[in-house]
């Protein structure tokens, strides 16, 4: 699954990138991929305005951009350094795309499931007692996509994204808003690695269903639950895939 998808469901800027970011996304990919070892050097501005046809104004400005994400680090007389995974700042939406270019994970994936654990049902349970009319008018279009979604694989996880993008967003809390990307990477990332037709999971949509009821109905303990049981569901099977998957 394209990291584009990624970029459409937070509403990146439709343009053309700069050419620093153009060299930026090209570096961090790599480096995101495994290509350059942590603590590795990566080569010197010459090397990298000639690979790119850049000038080195924009390879500095490049390398300042993956500075900021936490991804290299630069000492004069020594060069510019690829910082540990654990310095990464892993919340950055470029980040978690560019892990959609990279080789497949598993551990990457079963941390953001950590993740979506922790923070997802509360989300769901805030938002029963906090939703709007609107909120829940917003979460209810989702599941009707997703119900509706017999064509394309890409909208309709784009509808399921937006699902859990509408349940965040009903909690009226800006953190959860903020975490939103967790959820799409983890979404795109796991369809990529089972490389599976999500639509063809029967009970995944009424799962959804039910959690939207819960939260209408303003059923904080009952939408609660049922998060984890639908995030607890996918747990499984993504684990039965990793199973399926090591052995490729």
């Amino acid at each position: 699954m394209s990291e584009l998808v990624y970029y459409d469901l937070k509403g990146s800027a439709t343009m053309s990138p700069s050419l620093p970011v153009q060299v930026a996304r090209e570096l961090g990919r790599r480096i995101v991929a495994g290509n350059f070892e942590p603590g590795s050097l990566i080569d010197d501005e010459n090397a990298l305005a000639e690979r790119y046809q850049v000038s080195r104004v924009v390879v500095r400005d490049a390398v300042k951009i993956l500075v900021g994400k936490g991804l290299l680090d630069v000492r004069r007389g020594i060069g510019t350094r690829v910082k540990p995974r654990h310095q990464w700042i892993m919340l950055d939406d470029d980040v978690l795309a560019w892990h959609l270019t990279a080789p497949p994970s598993i551990d990457f994936l079963k941390q953001l499931m950590d993740i979506r654990l922790a923070f997802e049902p509360k989300a769901s349970r805030w938002a029963a007692e906090r939703a709007t009319d609107e909120n829940i008018a917003e979460i209810d279009a989702a599941i009707k996509a997703m119900e509706a979604e017999k064509g394309s694989i890409e909208n309709f996880i784009m509808a399921d994204a937006k699902f859990h993008r509408a349940v965040l967003k009903a909690a009226h809390n800006e953190f959860l808003s903020a975490m939103e990307g967790v959820i799409y990477s983890a979404i795109l990332v796991s369809v990529r690695l089972t490389n599976q037709d999500p639509r063809s999971n029967a009970k995944s949509v009424p799962y959804h269903r039910e959690v939207f009821e819960a939260i209408a109905s303003k059923n904080g303990d009952k939408a609660e639950k049922l998060t984890v049981k639908l995030l607890g569901d996918a747990c499984r099977k993504l684990e039965a895939e990793f199973e399926e998957f090591k052995t490729r």
